[in-house]
């Protein structure tokens, strides 16, 4: 059951319930694709180090992943990235979201209507 605590922020009792607000955060499609995007890097990038070893370019990884989501959310969502308060169920959100796009659940197009 979703509760709010004493500073107004949301409370899930599971990625579940987090989810569908998740997906509200995230309904404008650039911002969708800046996701998309960045998490696709990251992924191109943990298998650069895998094969190569070159450990050094982990530290990539939160600029790329965090880099392109925020400047979804500034630019194009105009909100808060749901990472500030949900770090965690966020952090789900993101790989959910990425398969949901790859598979067609999500779409990275504007609804009409």
């Amino acid at each position: 059951m979703t509760q709010q605590t004493q500073t107004g922020a949301q409370q899930f009792s599971s990625f579940a319930e987090f989810y569908p607000y998740y997906l509200a955060e995230h309904a404008h499609p650039t911002c969708r694709l800046l996701h998309f995007i960045g998490s696709s890097l990251v992924l191109a990038v943990i298998a650069y180090v895998a094969v190569s070893q070159q450990w050094v370019y982990l530290w990539l990884l939160p600029l790329i992943g965090y880099g392109f989501a925020w400047v979804g959310h500034f630019f194009f969502e105009h909100n808060r990235p749901a990472t500030f308060k949900h770090p965690v169920y966020s952090l789900i959100g993101d790989w959910v979201m990425f398969k949901d796009i790859l598979i067609g659940r999500v779409s990275l197009r504007k609804k009409s209507g």
